[in-house]
């Protein structure tokens, strides 16, 4: 069984079951019952159980849905399972009444665990290619980056459908995402623009406290403000330009997910200019259509290889302002173009005085795997690579922008 998420599902069927689960694992049943009933919920029966613990109701029907995904090994390089028992097979209207199982019996963020693992584990991905099925699965970032990855084979029939997926996650994700983003960044570009003679209301005290100090007088218990620092107001004119630079190979697919969901949120800013900029050994300019961030994701081609350096070319000969630009690369750091040129534009952007972010990636799953080498030589040059979760992101947009130390989380 796929102890990760079979685990996780059974685990959250013990902890979120309702009246009929409850019946039928006995209303009177202890904390050793109980126990029980979950072990045997998450190892599925068979020799190695162990419990001597049998599944009756609801309990024996989400057993089967269960053992339906974990109860066979994942496929091997020639595609085949090793059968232990159920199996949901080719079959979509079986896939279907599976789907609407899982859906019935466990929460939706097991449900999204257990539809990737069908997806990974049994190669249902072509299914996805149907209509019928995409209406019956649960939409999640994940599912979107299966959609992208599936495009060119993508009937005409199926591609509506898909496309209102994709749209229903991007604006949940955007609902989620933008008001907090629009404060976080609106704040740090009104304090990037001190001014030395502020408005009373405008004084930013715990700057202009600390810029007099020295002017502290002990026999009052007091410090004098010879200077004031303020926080300027926020100018309609485009003040900061924000280009975002996203490695779009198949691993970064969450990530690329989210990150046109904030550069179209950064795209509706007067004050920040956005670019958006995908690659793999190729470089495709989205900036047009952050409008509707649906658009910049089937502009995307998930998959193939890497060229970090030509890509970081195309951005820097867009620079017009470094001083006041902030570049954010998105990418496991897998090259495959020049690994010391791609160094050394990343080097000469830094010494023009643009603010250089690399994120390892841009999602809820931590790092994945990258080129530690790379990721070294970048912290060489003052730059940190780390991953980021959508959560962290204005904080580390709004730390970039006002040229100070950026927030990177602790492992």
């Amino acid at each position: 069984m796929n102890t990760s998420a079979g685990t996780s599902a059974g685990t959250s069927a013990g902890t979120s079951s309702d009246a009929s689960t409850g019946a039928s694992a006995g209303a009177t049943e202890g904390p050793d019952d109980e126990r029980l009933r979950r072990w045997r919920l998450v190892l599925g029966g068979g020799e190695a159980d162990g419990t001597g613990r049998a599944l009756t109701g609801t309990d024996a029907a989400m057993d089967r849905a269960l053992a339906e995904l974990y109860g066979r090994a994942p496929r091997g390089a020639d595609g085949r399972g090793r059968d232990r028992s159920g199996g949901l097979g080719g079959s979509a209207p079986s896939v279907a009444r599976w789907l609407g199982d899982i859906r019935t019996y466990f929460p939706s963020s097991v449900v999204q665990v257990m539809q990737r693992d069908a997806i990974d584990r049994l190669g249902l991905a072509a299914l996805l290619l149907e209509p019928e099925m995409l209406e019956a699965v649960e939409a999640d970032v994940h599912l979107v980056g299966t959609l992208l990855s599936l495009d060119k084979a993508m009937p005409e029939t199926t591609r509506e459908t898909a496309r209102a997926v994709v749209r229903k996650v991007v604006d949940d994700l955007e609902k989620r995402l933008a008001t907090r983003t629009r404060a976080t960044l609106t704040g740090a570009l009104d304090r990037s623009a001190r001014i030395s003679r502020p408005r009373h209301r405008d004084i930013d005290w715990d700057r202009t406290i600390r810029a007099n100090l020295k002017n502290y007088l002990p026999e009052h218990r007091t410090v004098v403000p010879e200077r004031l620092v303020g926080h300027g107001r926020a100018s309609r004119a485009v003040r900061k330009e924000v280009v975002l630079c996203i490695d779009q190979s198949g691993s970064m697919a969450a990530s690329v997910v989210y990150a046109s969901v904030f550069g179209a949120v950064l795209a509706s800013m007067r004050s920040i200019a956005t670019r958006l900029v995908v690659f793999d050994t190729a470089v495709v300019d989205l900036t047009e259509r952050l409008d509707d961030p649906v658009d910049v994701l089937f502009g995307t081609r998930l998959g193939g290889g890497t060229d970090i350096n030509r890509a970081l070319a195309y951005c820097q000969a867009r620079i017009g302002r470094p001083a006041d630009t902030v570049v954010v690369l998105i990418s496991d750091l897998y090259e495959g173009g020049i690994r010391d040129e791609m160094l050394k534009r990343v080097a000469a952007m830094k010494a023009s005085g643009v603010q250089f972010v690399a994120l390892l990636a841009l999602s809820d799953e931590g790092a994945p795997a990258y080129d530690r080498e790379h990721a070294a030589a970048l912290a060489a040059l003052g730059v940190p690579a780390f991953a980021c979760t959508p959560d962290l992101f204005p904080e580390i947009m709004a730390a970039a922008l006002e040229k100070r130390p950026l927030p990177i989380p602790t492992v």
